[in-house]
């Protein structure tokens, strides 16, 4: 079977790069770059497509949370998208709204709404008071009406808009004889209006660049806020679109600039990483009693918010190279993780390292990773390889030819005691090595961590044996592994690429390779540090500029701009 890369493949490279790569354990990669140099401008590129895509749970929470203050209850669950080239937000933009799903929604819309105006938070959210709380009061309507529908509708209201919602809540209020009970109606409406639940993004032509389109003013506020914080805009990002200063000279930087050393990136970079590293699947994780009894929903919960913080104070907190997050022993650590690796812990959540002799090192031997890549009651080497290939390498392994043998590899017996045993006879299967051979010299050297991430040093009464394999390099063990991949090229340039494709809405089409190589170059020169790429791919003309489509060539003819 075929191994396929990702669309970071090397022989599409704008700049040559040439690797030496040795057998001898601890022999590193050394990467030669030709034709790239940081003065490089970034390459001519037809933009990406304008998006009409669904706002996730989380985006649709944390909105509501800006807007009406954290201690407002979204119990919201949307329908689960497919996961497309490595990412569930590549699939948004195909994603509907089913009939179960609009009545969930209403729900949570209502509830709400309802807390907005009770008794309890109404002068808090709800800045202005009716003159009398028994029937209608215009002004005080439209001010707040007009104020969540600019922030839920990510734009400013038309006049005709506010008249509309405001006679809305007036007859609501005549008829329930409640000021309060009008805005909570108009508001659940607002709540699950297609502008709120749906990122409409709208291009205009350029000026700085004839014949070219770009995302309007509010569209670019949008693709940025829900990139960088995974929520739509605040009031500052709305003003500077609605004044015209966001897309004015140097406005996307004051903004992106801004974005950046905010609190709320922390979200943003959480809700990306738990995109990348497949954790929605905890949701569905299980382990068996029986054979690992500590393992727990909360041990589960919790192993991904360790790597979560992990991930953020390695990255944004201390600004470090985004590669040593797979040799780093830094991490943090709670009294119930600490029952599965064995050490100790004080209450809550606290700073851990791990000592130098330890066989923990990186995100690869943090429970999240090796639990998730794990059977219920085994660990796997081939989920354990593929999934580093294809999170970490962006890589694609297919899936296994129908009516195989899994007995041997899943019954072992005192001929085959071992999962090194018992996977090698997929190798001496023609139709499962070629797969099998890119996969599990990787998760091998992972067999000292059982399926629910304990260290262990024998299986089945025999002696582990870790020595293991990526892409050319021999190693010993989970902190041979960890070193090898952070040496791997493709590393750093498969993030690049699901960055890139989280800032869009969509995998990158074959016509951006020249500007991925752009951001590879940068966030190399850069010293590989988080902000500085979303830095750089927010700024970036590929991140503002539209593809032209048939619709939009009339629109530049129209401008006369074409």
């Amino acid at each position: 079977m075929s191994f396929v890369m990702g669309q970071s493949t090397p022989r599409f490279r704008r700049c040559l790069t040439g690797a030496i790569r040795g057998t001898a354990i601890g022999v590193l990669a050394m990467t030669v770059l030709i034709g790239c140099s940081p003065s490089d401008p970034e390459p001519e590129t037809p933009g990406t497509e304008a998006l009409t895509k669904l706002i996730t749970a989380d985006q649709y929470k944390n909105t509501l949370s800006y807007i009406f203050g954290p201690g407002i209850d979204v119990p919201a669950q949307f329908a689960p998208v497919t996961r497309t080239e490595g990412l569930l937000s590549n699939s948004l933009a195909t994603a509907g709204v089913s009939s179960g799903q609009v009545q969930t929604v209403q729900a949570v819309a209502s509830n709400v709404a309802s807390q907005v105006v009770d008794v309890r938070y109404r002068n808090h959210l709800i800045p202005c008071r009716p003159e009398s709380l028994n029937g209608p009061n215009d002004a005080c309507a439209a001010q707040f009406l007009s104020d969540v529908g600019r922030l839920l509708f990510r734009r400013a209201l038309t006049e005709e808009e506010v008249g509309v919602f405001t006679e809305q809540a007036r007859f609501a209020a005549e008829e329930l004889e409640d000021f309060y009970a009008g805005i909570e109606v108009v508001l659940e409406a607002l709540l699950v209006h297609p502008e709120t639940l749906f990122v409409i993004e709208t291009v205009e032509p350029d000026p700085a660049s004839p014949g070219q389109l770009r995302l309007d003013a509010y569209s670019m506020a949008s693709r940025l806020s829900f990139f960088l914080w995974n929520a739509g805009p605040d009031t500052e990002l709305l003003a500077a679109a609605e004044s015209g200063d966001l897309l004015a000279p140097g406005g996307i930087e004051r903004a992106v600039d801004r974005m950046l050393q905010s609190e709320r990136l922390v979200e943003g970079m959480r809700a990306f990483f738990d995109d990348m590293l497949v954790f929605d699947e905890f949701a569905t994780l299980t382990k068996d009693p029986n054979i690992y009894p500590q393992f727990t929903s909360v041990t589960a919960r919790e192993a991904r918010e360790q790597t979560l913080r992990t991930i953020i104070d390695h990255t944004l907190v201390k600004d470090q190279d985004y590669r040593d997050l797979f040799t780093t022993r830094s991490t943090f650590m709670s009294p119930n993780l600490a029952t599965v690796y064995g050490v100790p812990a004080e209450p809550g959540w606290t700073p851990y390292t791990f000592e130098e002799d330890s066989p923990r090192a990186g995100l690869l031997t943090q429970v999240s990773f090796l639990a998730l890549t794990s059977h219920p009651g085994r660990s796997s080497v081939t989920e354990r390889g593929m999934a580093l290939r294809e999170q970490f390498l962006c890589q694609t392994v297919p899936e296994p030819p129908p009516g195989v043998d899994f007995s041997v590899v899943t019954m072992p017996d005192a001929h085959y005691p071992t999962q090194r045993q018992r996977v090698a006879a997929h190798l001496e299967t023609p139709s499962c090595a070629g797969c099998h051979r890119i996969t599990d010299p990787i998760g091998l050297s992972l067999e000292q961590f059982d399926g629910a991430g304990a260290f262990r040093l024998t299986e089945n009464g025999a002696i582990i044996d870790v020595s293991g394999g990526l892409d050319g390099f021999e190693f010993e063990g989970a902190i041979g592994l960890g070193a090898a991949l952070r040496e791997n090229p493709e590393l750093p340039r498969c993030l690049v690429q699901r960055v890139y494709s989280y800032a869009t809405g969509a995998p990158p089409a074959i016509e951006s390779r020249p500007v991925l190589e752009y951001f590879n170059q940068t966030f190399a020169d850069n010293g590989y540090q988080l902000r500085g790429l979303l830095r750089t791919i927010a700024l970036s003309n590929s991140f503002s500029r539209i593809q032209k489509n048939p619709v939009e060539e009339n629109l530049l003819a129209a401008s006369g701009s074409r």
